[in-house]
Formats: C-alpha cells, structure tokens, sequence
C-alpha cells in the first residue's frame, strides 16, 4: 500500500517552529489534494527518530485499516510535532517491544527497549543536563546524583535532595485550575513522607529480608529517585501546554488558511495529549476551529482538564475549560488502570498531606491522570475498546472515554502499560472518531 503522505515540524521549549519545516508544509499541502490530515504530538522523547519511529508504527498500519472498511474518497497524510521533552533513560520508549502487527508490548524487557543495561541512578540524573540548562541547575544536577549514588543513612540528606528538587523547578502554569500547581507538594511536603509514597508506588526489585536501619533508607532513596523523575515530567508538562498553545494552535491556523478543504484531527499520547489539548486554546480564529476530533492517548494531564466545574471546586473550572467546543467533532480518551505512570505516579507528585477528602482513593482521584480513568466532570460517555470494525456512539463537542483495560495492559514498572498505545483496535477508534471508518 502506499506511504501517507508526512510532514514533521519541529518547535522549541517556546512553542517557536522550525520556519523552514513550516514553510515546506504550507507550500506542499495544497498540491497534494488531501481530505484529512492527522497531528500527532509524541509524549516524553528524546530525539526526532524516536519520534518518527512513533508516527511511523501508528500511521503505518492506518492504510490497511482504511482499505479493510473500503472508505470511499478518503486521502489522509500526518503532521508529526517534534518538541523538546525529555524521557529517562531507563524508561522504553513506545516503540520498543512492539509486535510485528502493532500490537505495542512497550513496557517489556529491560535497560532502554534496546537490550541494553539499565543505567545506574546518577547516570539517570546527570544525563538530564540537557534539560536543565543553567550553571546552578546544573550543579544542583550533579549534588542529586551524588547523594542517589552514596545514599546517606541521614534524614539531613534527604531533606537536602528535597531542596535541590525544588532548584529544578521552573514557575507552575498560570491559569485557573489549580491542578497545573499540584507538583508543589512534591517540594512542600515532608520529604520522608514524599519519597516513602512513591517507594510505596514503585516496586523495587532486590527487595526482602529483614527491614533494618539500611533497609529503612534504602527504601526512602528508592522513593526519592521516583520523586524527581515525577518532578521532571511536570517540567515537561509544563512545557507541553506552551508548545500546544503558543506553536501548534497557531500554526494549525496557518493550515487552514493555506487548505481550507483539509480536515485536521489532533492525536497526542501522553504530554503529547496535553499539548494538543492546549493548541486549542491557541487557535487565531476559534469561531472557524479547523479541528474536527481530538483523540487523547493515555493522556499524562488531569482529567479535570476541560471540566467546567471542579467537583471539589465548583468556582473554578479546569485549564481547559470550554475548549471542547472548538473541536468539531468527537474528543475522544483511552485510559487504562494498567497505566502506573498516568494512575499512580502522576497523582503521587501532586497529592499533599494537607489534602482534606476522607481517603486515599479520593485525594488520588482528586489529582488524578486522563489516561487512568479517562476525562472526568464533562458529562463523557464511558464505552469498553472494541474490535477492529466497531462503531462507536460519538458525539460533536463531547467525550468519549475509551475503557482499554483488557487490550492497554502490557508494560513494567515505573510506567506500566503508559506506551503500550499500537494497538490496531486503538487506531481503528482514532479514524472512527474522525469520521474516516465505521460510520455507518
């Protein structure tokens, strides 16, 4: 079958484009008679051929899905975003360990998805310098790594890689919901209190035996190297909200004045969920959204995001409150309780001690990820991830949560089945969703 015609753009922490990648965009999409063109936006990467070996393993079998429901007149390319994220070393990527039909098994095997080893913790640590730039963050970099390495039995030490945390981070996002400010208990709580909640989130192989003084430490240090991978991934939150609502929601406006015809669907995993989501606050002319469905991928944001109301809250909204109504179509979740990064570890990093609800179930839900349990307080339709042909009940200007857990399961520690997002039953429901399969 033919290759989808693809573009990639790539932006800054900024959201500034590659002026280059759009100008042969622009000059390009015209000519080539599209009917639909896909924007997908990766999650945590470290490079553009990660992010190709993305786009390419998910848009590679869209093709044949097309071909297999015999859609008439359809022609789909994609426009890949490539942004500054940033993954741990230790985490696989969501290409590795995917099957031979797309069946993701991202999550399995050891070290990188690569074969190979898992690198040491102040390996992990320093090879986030190109992040964060800056000689004091950078010093701040090599102290963390150091104490991961030596691992004091000192409740001073701990304390002190709290505070070296809190160096790392940047301003949280303005805006009205406060789940953008959650990350601040990471930095605000006792740090033996923290860092035991994510040793209690994670397991640690090598564990057992009698629990000792060393144990107890062991234990505590094992939590906080969580705490700050958790810390880092908000920076990348942050940044992804930026570049979704500064770069792509302008540029998707440029699109559309470029080709009017062409249907635009955003699809993003992870961050990358965020970062769509975002560009919708950032289109120049709201009135005329040229986005006709948004579909999250095991979204790494809250899902209180374009809640009107709060529940805990009913004064505020969410940060995206009332953008739904700029997608002409469908929005659509996946959500898996197999995801540990969106399920466990994303609302660890905002759930303070200060948190009043009555349990732990509650104050977890109350920070709690789109792709554990799907967008929350928008009146969604809850529906169960169903075969390759299936139709599905959308609605323009609502959400559908796609309940993936018996398919969306495969994947290890820290971040479960977060990446294990090929699968084709998952795909059929992003070209369902944009109108392109099972319509009738």
């Amino acid at each position: 079958m033919p290759r989808m015609d693809h573009w990639e753009v790539s932006f800054d922490e900024r959201g500034q484009p590659d002026q280059g990648e759009v100008g042969k965009l622009l000059g390009e999409l015209p000519d080539r008679d599209l009917t639909d063109l896909f924007v997908f936006s990766h999650g945590w990467n470290n490079d553009r051929g990660q992010a190709r070996r993305l786009y390419e393993l998910y848009f590679g079998q869209v093709p044949e899905l097309l071909a297999r429901d015999g859609a008439q007149g359809v022609k789909a390319g994609w426009l890949g975003v490539v942004w500054p994220s940033k993954r741990w070393a230790d985490e696989p990527e969501p290409t590795a360990g995917a099957d031979a039909d797309g069946g993701g098994a991202a999550g399995l095997g050891d070290g990188d998805g690569d074969g190979s080893p898992v690198p040491s913790d102040p390996v992990l640590v320093e090879d986030l310098k190109d992040v964060f730039d800056g000689d004091e963050r950078r010093a701040a970099l090599d102290e963390l790594a150091r104490l991961l390495e030596e691992r004091p039995e000192d409740p001073a030490a701990l304390a002190r890689f709290q505070t070296l945390m809190g160096e790392l981070a940047t301003d949280p996002d303005a805006g009205p919901a406060g789940e953008d400010q959650g990350e601040l208990a990471l930095l605000e709580d006792d740090p033996e209190e923290v860092f035991g909640r994510f040793a209690d989130a994670v397991p640690q192989t090598g564990e057992g035996g009698p629990a000792g003084l060393g144990d107890a430490f062991g234990r505590l240090w094992n939590g906080a190297k969580e705490a700050l991978r958790q810390l880092t991934y908000f920076e990348m939150k942050k940044r992804a909200g930026v570049v979704g609502k500064e770069g792509l929601g302008p540029l998707l406006g440029r699109i559309h004045q470029a080709d009017p015809q062409v249907r635009i669907h955003l699809i993003g995993h992870s961050f990358g969920a965020r970062l769509v989501s975002f560009a919708l606050a950032g289109l120049p002319d709201p009135a005329n959204s040229p986005v006709k469905s948004l579909y999250l991928l095991q979204g790494a944001f809250s899902h209180f995001a374009f809640a009107d109301a709060l529940p805990m809250d009913r004064s505020r909204g969410g940060a995206l409150k009332g953008m739904a109504a700029r997608v002409d179509g469908p929005l659509v979740a996946s959500f898996s309780v197999h995801d540990m990064a969106v399920g466990k570890l994303y609302p660890l990093a905002s759930l303070s001690s200060r948190d009043d609800a009555a349990g732990l179930e509650d104050r977890l839900f109350r920070w709690g990820g789109i792709g554990h349990d799907g967008a929350q307080a928008v009146d969604a339709t809850v529906v169960t991830l169903a075969p390759v042909g299936s139709t599905y009940p959308f609605q323009r200007g609502r959400f559908l949560n796609l309940d993936g857990n018996a398919i969306v399961n495969r994947g290890g520690p820290p971040s479960g089945a977060h990446s294990d997002i090929f699968h084709p039953e998952l795909i059929w429901a992003g070209l369902a969703a944009a109108g392109l399969v099972a319509t009738a």
